[in-house]
């Protein structure tokens, strides 16, 4: 007769064994392995239909690659409800957990690379990391810093024709930004240089 992958025999010897042992080893917990550790830091609120949908796709795909939350691996969630002024704390707190990796986006990524030189960051996606000095360049961005670009301020001229196409009638633009991003500053920059071309 087989218990599990054991033979009766063996299961008797090892009972046996641990008996002559001392009981009291066998009851006593033990020490669990530290998983690897994702730090999630959000830049607005878990409740926002984008980020929401964003978090849900982005543990699936960990399933789907065999990383299963906290089963081989954790993940520490921080959200800043849209308090920007929070990232560096947020930041400094996952340095201290001593997670493996951050994955954040948007306005949070400066923080976290002030943060850390070390710990590996990923961000979804930035405006111009090239040109908001987040990471040296496209093919090699050097450092702790990656993610993916956009390159929007090659896109903003482009914006301001289709615009102006759609409304012809249009002689002035209003814009509205959080200026604590430096990809939005860059916008407006380009929006403004753009801004001044005359069209016929």
């Amino acid at each position: 007769m087989k218990f599990g992958w054991l033979k009766r025999r063996e299961v008797i010897a090892l009972l046996g064994g641990l008996t002559a042992a001392g009981w009291p080893t066998l009851v006593r917990p033990q020490q669990r392995a530290k998983l690897p550790t994702i730090g999630f830091l959000g830049p607005t609120t878990a409740d926002l239909p984008v980020w929401r949908q964003g978090v849900i796709v982005f543990a699936q795909r960990l399933r789907e690659l065999g990383w299963i939350e906290e089963r081989t691996v954790a993940i520490e969630y921080r959200w800043s409800d849209g308090h920007s002024e929070r990232f560096p704390e947020m930041a400094a707190e996952f340095v201290r957990l001593k997670v493996d990796i951050i994955v954040t986006g948007g306005v949070a990524v400066p923080a976290a690379k002030r943060a850390t030189s070390v710990i590996p960051i990923v961000f979804a996606v930035d405006n111009d990391p090239v040109g908001t000095g987040l990471v040296a360049s496209l093919a090699r961005p050097g450092g702790n810093v990656t993610g993916l670009s956009v390159q929007s301020p090659d896109l903003v001229g482009k914006r301001l024709e289709l615009l102006r196409e759609a409304l012809p009638a249009l002689h002035r633009l209003a814009i509205m930004g959080n200026v604590d991003y430096a990809a939005t500053v860059q916008d407006i920059q380009g929006v403004q240089a753009a801004g001044r071309i005359t069209w016929s």
